[in-house]
């Protein structure tokens, strides 16, 4: 899988997301490692969420994973807690920020 490849299916599957109800502003930044190596971010913002691959300088969090856990994750597969636990998911920055991400995912 390319990052490009991955990129899509993640996109696809976030931007399904209602996030109407968040009024606060979420940055987070994805640095994909291994075989989709690459970086993109997904940012909330008035109540619209957008999702590019590109670096967001000012994010409020850091997620640094491969692209299968980020998929288990976004599967519902794999809980982000647990992936963290056991070194899968290394998260940087505002931890009640990067607790919102599993708002966003349930609400797809």
């Amino acid at each position: 899988m390319t990052f490009a490849e991955m990129f899509y299916e993640v996109k696809k599957r976030l931007v399904k997301a209602d996030v109407g109800g968040i009024s606060e502003h979420l940055a987070f930044q994805f640095n994909i490692t291994g075989e989709a190596e690459g970086t993109f971010y997904v940012e909330v913002k008035d109540g619209k969420l957008n999702v590019e691959p590109y670096e967001y300088i000012d994010r409020d969090v850091i997620f640094t994973c491969t692209a299968q856990t980020l998929e288990k994750i976004a599967d519902g597969k794999e809980n982000p807690m647990l992936a963290v636990g056991f070194g899968r998911l290394k998260v940087e920055g505002n931890i009640d920020k990067a607790l919102k991400l599993k708002e966003i995912l349930e609400k797809r």
